[in-house]
């Protein structure tokens, strides 16, 4: 198994699941102090109204990074909840990500008044934390390290602890990358004033939890989804988190 730095344990620990049985944001070791340069980063240039295509194309089976992605029954999911292009509702500077955790939407503003949508699925820890940060920090395919409260409650994930090198400020331990970690294809980290705020974007296997509320977790996306939110914004962008944006 490979090692693992701590800050790139750090980087990685609990950045939220995708169901109730495997599922937490965050945990103390989750928490990464070196980032107060994350605020004053340039803010994103503006970006072109991008094509949005067929949602039998976009949520079509994919090989990224070397690992299979399933295809999502897009015919049991609400078509509110597909990729799209919307009139923007947020008022936000073009490249700010916003979600609306009470219509489960997330929006990355572009120009001309148009946001691009994606439709999202909550948690408990979803509607902890509200308010504006930067996304300090991406990883594709991250490792999973369950919180050891979650190991405590929930014995079978065990082989997934994340252990010390003894001797070192190593790590190792954790899920494997794959389409059934808990993480999913992408995973993005929130800061607000140089903080860990332990509130995360990622991908997730549980489409049918997408415009749902389960018992824990961060904010999910569909892995097709989470990857091209991730491929359209750069470390530094503005985020929102919000309720009750109108919707059109």
């Amino acid at each position: 198994m490979s090692n693992l730095s701590r800050r790139g344990l750090l980087a990685l620990t609990a950045a939220g699941v995708a169901s109730a049985a495997l599922s937490a944001c965050a945990s103390d070791r989750d928490r990464v102090a070196d980032a107060a340069d994350a605020a004053s980063a340039p803010p994103p240039l503006p970006m072109p109204v991008p094509a949005v295509g067929d949602p039998r194309v976009m949520y079509a089976a994919a090989v990224d990074e070397g690992h299979s992605i399933p295809a999502v029954p897009i015919e049991k999911i609400d078509p509110r909840f597909y990729r799209q292009i919307v009139p923007d509702p947020t008022g936000e500077a073009p490249g700010t990500v916003v979600v609306d955790t009470a219509n489960h939407f997330l929006y990355l503003v572009v120009h001309s008044g148009a946001a691009i949508r994606y439709g999202v699925g909550l948690g408990r820890q979803g509607f902890e934390w509200s308010g504006r940060g930067v996304i300090e920090s991406k990883q594709k395919w991250p490792r999973w390290f369950p919180p050891d409260e979650m190991i405590d409650r929930q014995p079978e994930l065990e082989k997934y602890r994340a252990r010390q090198i003894p001797g070192k400020n190593e790590w190792e331990g954790g899920m494997e990358p794959g389409p059934s970690n808990p993480l999913g294809a992408r995973a993005l980290y929130i800061f607000q004033n140089g903080e860990d705020t332990l509130y995360r974007l990622h991908g997730s296997p549980e489409w049918a939890s997408i415009g749902k509320s389960v018992s824990s977790g961060c904010v999910r996306l569909m892995h097709q989804d989470i990857i091209d939110l991730y491929d359209r914004v750069p470390e530094g962008a503005p985020m929102v988190v919000t309720s009750g944006l109108t919707v059109t």
